[in-house]
């Protein structure tokens, strides 16, 4: 495991929440892929660590993408959504990660 050379703590922070959707379950199906939303500044060797220490599963790859928030309009004053940074993390052949809650 590569999680010497990062600080613990921030490790605990670089996954911010698991992307549940539509494209993201088909993914998953499709080619092993968990989808996360990270941290703004995370880079992809902290993400590694952080999936490997968080689930104790083995990461061959990860792709990582930032989306700019919509703007939107309430009433009369405009607002926008934050930027978002998604993270698709590959898992080696033979290794799962469960997010759906269910026991297996």
């Amino acid at each position: 495991m590569s999680t010497l050379k990062f600080d613990e703590g921030r490790l605990m922070q670089v996954l911010v929440a698991p992307i549940v959707s539509e494209k993201a379950t088909m993914v998953a199906e499709k080619a092993n892929v968990v989808t996360f939303k990270v941290l703004q500044n995370a880079t992809k060797p902290e993400i590694k660590a952080a999936v490997e220490l968080m689930f104790k599963v083995e990461v061959s790859k990860i792709s990582v993408l930032n989306t700019k928030g919509k703007a939107k309009r309430f009433g009369k004053t405009m607002g926008r959504r934050d930027n978002v940074r998604k993270a698709y993390v590959m898992l080696k052949p033979g290794q799962e990660l469960n997010l759906s809650g269910e026991a297996a």
